[in-house]
């Protein structure tokens, strides 16, 4: 059984774009300083591990910082993660047998097969979160192939981390807290888990109207091979002119800079990992 991606361009080194973008304009980036505030307490919040970004509400996240830690030690550290686990009227039941292979095959492609998770740092996921669904449907698969594997569990729930970026909004004694909800949370350390708040209107738009440079990796194309193949039409076009921008933006001397003064405000500032990164950012 092969693995299956979906295209993603490489937009550090954009090369193979073209004229692909020629006569596409796009809008200012209104969402940059919430998106790099953002960029900064996910970093902060990785506990120096790999990170992997879930699916495609957090592709903006994922290119901020490509641009700002490109030419770092932390630029190998960036995983995109093309995956969406979300219910639909069309498929409301349990994955497949059939699903659960060819899922398995698509995360081990992605170093995520159960001996990848024992070994080096630790595992960070990262997604736009509501009800913490995807992070439960993706826990859930990860934690039977570990036992269909006999991998070490005891060695892996202490390398797996979840970051939930939140809608941003007013706390109280009685806020929804999406992790009090999830089962899983209550399998792992009460460090695994961290949530960062955007500002709400801009967490919408990542999650519900943003376009998108790639289709919806669901469930249905999992096995499909034209998943792999790059998508030109106006939406996507539009998307990609966004995300390059978002690239350059990022590896501007001015964002690496904001980033770093953020990162002096993180607690794990006082660890040598962010000092490192704070002080590449800030050089």
């Amino acid at each position: 059984m092969e693995p299956i991606r979906p295209f993603r361009w490489d937009l550090i080194r954009p090369d193979q774009l073209g004229s692909l973008l020629d006569d596409v304009e796009v809008w200012e980036l209104f969402f940059l300083d919430d998106l790099i505030r953002c960029a900064a307490r996910v970093l902060g919040q990785c506990g120096n591990g790999e990170l992997y970004f879930v699916g495609r509400s957090v592709d903006s996240l994922f290119d901020l910082l490509s641009g700002a830690l490109d030419g770092t030690e932390w630029s190998s550290r960036l995983h995109p993660l093309p995956l969406s686990m979300a219910r639909s009227s069309q498929h409301q039941g349990e994955f497949s047998a059939a699903e659960i292979r060819q899922l398995r095959t698509n995360l081990a492609a992605s170093g995520l097969a159960p001996a990848d998770l024992m070994r080096g740092r630790p595992t960070v996921f990262v997604d736009l979160v509501s009800g913490g669904g995807t992070f439960e449907r993706l826990y859930a698969v990860l934690r039977q192939w570990i036992d269909d594997e006999h991998a070490q569990w005891d060695v892996i729930r202490r390398q797996l981390k979840f970051v939930g970026i939140t809608g941003r909004r007013e706390t109280s004694p009685n806020t929804f807290r999406w992790q009090q909800q999830a089962n899983f949370a209550h399998e792992l350390p009460a460090s695994a888990i961290r949530n960062v708040s955007l500002d709400r209107r801009i967490w919408s738009y990542f999650g519900d109207y943003q376009h998108k440079t790639a289709r919806s990796f669901r469930r249905n194309v999992w096995a499909d091979p034209e998943a792999a193949e790059p998508r030109r039409d106006g939406k996507a076009r539009l998307a990609l002119a966004e995300a390059v921008r978002v690239v350059a933006a990022g590896r501007t001397p001015e964002v690496r800079r904001k980033l770093a003064g953020l990162l002096t405000r993180e607690p794990a500032i006082k660890e040598r990992w962010l000092r490192e990164l704070q002080v590449a950012l800030a050089t």
